[in-house]
């Protein structure tokens, strides 16, 4: 045994030696996929559907499968009958191709051990991790269950000096990380001059998110992460990131990214972080340490596994919590006894006044005008409930509620921008520029991926308009009124506008044959991003010789390529590119197809929004609307001409991809 430990020891630094040195000379660390499980989360919902779900599930893991082989991030839905799955796999940047693949590989193994037709799982590894879901996730950043994972030895010396170092350097990585492309940095850190130890660190957000959703997942990393401190390793993980430091090296140095470029405070040059530096430190150095780590390995038999923070439901949601249950007479004297002087607008759901509370907070107070029935007042609560835990920069937060009476009445927080439609064709047409514009466009198209995939229960919104998309102080768009359909009778929920659905926004199947989806919602979607590109409304006639309503327009400007001309006059055209304009016009006609199968999902939208090739990639192109005016949806039901007019109920009438006009 004696003269076995000399050639164990010798056999082990040889090892290390060669992944040193392959780690310089070929991109990547080789032989190690790092697959320490760190999180594993199965879905307590099953699909409805074995057969489907286990079809699809199978097409997806096999699409990211073979992503995983040539690409360090990759993105699949499959969608054979009623059980849809939408997959991601995601590698560490510093992972070489085949250490990547090897990855998955174990990741693919270990997601499969969640219950047969559980609907959603995901798995975590130093190296990589793989989810999979029922319903689109891919721009989801941060979630209830995220956490860390620390490591169980204290940093020598003195820890005031480690900890100021690593808080330093996480703070810089979540700065940088969002606007480097590719949302990957890592960086190597001297602790102290002179001390020979440095702190690797790390940070990666899935390339699905947006720069804003990257930046706040890694800002909740950060203060996960810090809760490591003084421990030499930690790691943190979230829906969309994933964080990690330590002062064991677990990259190659020449993976080092300068980050000093994507800071807003220009820091001095730190010698520790620049490559060919590191490259061409002196290799006997190196050597010596990598011998004497070898040994320190060697000896430590019984090392112990790291301790890990607290673990949530990675894939659950919290507890709802209920709203703030407001009095009437504070809101009535809020609202100056909800005063005409007071009022800010009259919606399809009630009137909404503006409120100053006792403690001097501006509220929107909405006094709801859904009639009387039952339904109402049995799920008034338990819907406003649902309503008030949605959280979203993209939509209008609900504050709380009241109830009196006949009377119902929910408290929002105040958008002193007011809506959208001013800006457009309103008193305030004019005054936005196209980054203005374009920052509208993807936050609404966010906020209902958010309403439709990413909150536990799907919510259709049935109402999106310019005038439901508020702006706030930084004129970023709140999608407002969502979650209130549901609180209307089932038999009265498409029968008319003043409830759930507005003439030149409405799908033709909802309109129409009263057919609702999420889709429905991509409809309406589109028919407001080609309003905010052209500054015209959707249901009036333009006032000029071929008096088209804006979609027939935007549609035969596609066809015979002159995608600008539907371009806002008031814009200026060295604001934006041509290039880019044209892709969000073909995306908005993307949501307006004909029929809801074709139309993207809103996940999707944010995934094309945000690729300037994926349309070209996937040779996506629409096909041609359908064309509704308000002459074809006549309700059989009601006779009046002021309620015909305005009705959609379900018809007989046929629509085709003819236009359809009231000239």
């Amino acid at each position: 045994m004696m003269l076995n430990k000399p050639l164990k020891l010798l056999a082990l630094t040889l090892i290390i030696l060669w992944s040193w040195w392959t780690s310089f000379h070929f991109h990547g660390a080789l032989g190690d996929p790092q697959t320490l499980l760190l999180n594993k989360g199965c879905s307590q919902y099953n699909a409805t559907n074995l057969s489907n779900f286990n079809q699809n599930l199978n097409s997806t893991l096999r699409d990211l499968r073979n992503q995983s082989k040539s690409m360090d991030f990759g993105t699949s839905h499959h969608a054979v009958g009623a059980d849809p799955v939408y997959g991601m796999f995601q590698c560490r940047d510093y992972l070489s191709k085949a250490d990547c693949a090897t990855c998955f590989s174990v990741a693919a193994a270990q997601i499969r051990n969640c219950s047969a037709g559980a609907n959603g799982a995901r798995v975590i590894y130093d190296g990589c991790f793989i989810r999979y879901e029922s319903s689109g996730f891919f721009n989801q950043t941060t979630l209830p269950g995220n956490s860390m994972i620390c490591g169980n030895k204290t940093a020598s010396g003195g820890s005031n000096a480690f900890n100021g170092v690593t808080q330093k350097v996480l703070q810089d990585l979540q700065t940088a990380t969002p606007r480097i492309p590719g949302y990957f940095a890592a960086t190597k850190t001297q602790v102290a001059a002179g001390s020979g130890g440095a702190i690797y660190a790390i940070a990666q957000c899935a390339q699905s998110v947006s720069e804003g959703g990257c930046s706040e997942c890694l800002n909740v990393g950060v203060t996960n992460i810090q809760s490591c401190l003084p421990n030499t390793d930690g790691r943190a993980y979230d829906a969309g990131c994933f964080m990690r430091y330590s002062m064991t090296p677990f990259f190659a140095d020449n993976k080092v990214v300068d980050v000093t470029p994507y800071l807003k405070q220009q820091e001095g040059g730190n010698s520790s972080n620049n490559k060919g530096a590191i490259i061409g430190g002196v290799i006997g150095g190196v050597v010596l340490f990598m011998i004497l780590f070898a040994l320190f390995l060697w000896l430590r038999r019984n090392k112990k596994l790291p301790t890990r923070g607290p673990r949530g439901d990675l894939l659950g949601a919290t507890e709802l919590k209920g709203p703030v249950t407001y009095r009437y007479k504070d809101l009535k004297s809020a609202t100056k006894n909800f005063s005409d002087e007071n009022k800010l607008g009259e919606g399809g759901f009630g009137d909404v006044y503006k409120g100053t509370l006792k403690n001097g907070k501006i509220v929107a107070v909405k006094k709801l005008a859904l009639g009387q029935s039952r339904k109402i007042d049995e799920s008034f609560e338990s819907e406003v409930k649902l309503i008030s835990n949605v959280h979203h920069r993209n939509l209008v937060r609900l504050l709380g509620c009241c109830s009196k009476g006949p009377e119902r009445i929910l408290v929002y927080e105040y958008m002193a921008n007011s809506s959208l439609d001013r800006y457009l064709f309103g008193e305030k047409k004019g005054n936005l520029n196209w980054k203005q514009r374009y920052d509208i466009i993807v936050g609404t198209a966010r906020g209902l991926a958010y309403l439709h995939e990413d909150f536990h229960v799907c919510i259709i919104h049935r109402d999106i308009k310019t005038s439901n998309i508020l702006l706030d102080d930084d004129l970023q768009p709140r999608i407002a009124d969502f979650g209130l359909a549901r609180l209307l009778p089932e038999d009265k929920s498409h029968l008319s506008t003043k409830f759930a659905g507005t003439l030149g926004y409405t799908a033709p199947e909802y309109a129409i044959h009263g057919q609702l989806s999420e889709k429905a919602d991509a409809y309406s979607y589109g028919v407001v991003v080609l309003e905010i590109i052209s500054g015209q409304k959707s249901s009036e006639l333009r006032d000029d010789a071929d008096g088209e309503f804006l979609l027939q327009r935007a549609w035969k400007l596609y066809e015979k390529d002159m995608h600008l001309e539907l371009v806002d006059p008031t814009l200026d055209p060295e604001e934006y590119s041509s290039e880019e304009v044209k892709r969000i016009i073909e995306i908005a006609l993307l949501c307006t197809q004909a029929s809801p199968s074709t139309r993207p999902t809103m996940s999707e939208v944010v995934l094309l929004l945000k690729s300037k090739n994926l349309l070209m990639e996937n040779m996506m192109r629409p096909t041609m609307p359908v064309f509704v005016h308000s002459s074809n949806v006549r309700s059989q039901h009601d006779t009046s001409t002021s309620t015909a007019s305005s009705s959609v109920s379900a018809s007989k009438a046929t629509v085709s991809t003819s236009v359809l006009s009231a000239r």
